[in-house]
């Protein structure tokens, strides 16, 4: 396993985090909703709003996922954090980042992870919008589109949540 690596920016897109005043909050319908959608159109049994804090990854949202937060180290979100690319991983197995990984190795395992990383205005990554499952599976041009949309619509709800706006829709 290849632990998540630590961006040199840390500190700043860390900073970025903790001013959306959102870690730590109870759940709320119009980041659920979207996570819902997104377990539904691509057929997988969880999904996260995962924002990535200094040493853990806190789910805002979850489906399928009983804990509200676990370690970054071991996280697939943590290795997502480091780019504004999206984050596919149709096989872990076959992935020498992933491929002994406990999340990979579990009875319930992850196979496929499907991350949208949710860049804000200032550049950083807070976290992602993922899906994921324990069957490998095929990721193609539709479905990033399909999922940037609704990534785009979950930064656009994490932005109007900040500035103490009412969901939009």
């Amino acid at each position: 396993m290849i632990p998540a690596p630590i961006p040199a920016d840390d500190a700043e897109r860390l900073a970025a985090l903790r001013q959306l005043l959102i870690l730590d909050t109870p759940p709320e319908q119009r980041f659920d909703r979207i996570v819902e959608f997104a377990t539904r159109e691509f057929d997988q049994p969880k999904g996260t709003v995962t924002l990535v804090d200094e040493n853990r990854q806190w789910f805002k949202a979850r489906v399928g996922v009983e804990p509200c937060e676990t370690d970054r180290a071991t996280s697939f979100c943590g290795h997502a954090v480091t780019s504004h690319d999206f984050l596919v991983v149709e096989d872990a197995r076959q992935d020498e980042r992933f491929h002994d990984n406990p999340w990979v190795t579990a009875a319930d395992p992850i196979v496929f992870y499907a991350g949208a990383p949710l860049v804000l205005p200032s550049g950083h990554v807070a976290g992602t919008l993922c899906v994921y499952g324990p069957e490998p599976r095929s990721f193609d041009a539709m479905d990033r589109a399909i999922l940037g949309t609704l990534r785009d619509l979950c930064v656009e709800e994490l932005l109007a949540r900040q500035r103490g706006e009412a969901t939009l829709g």
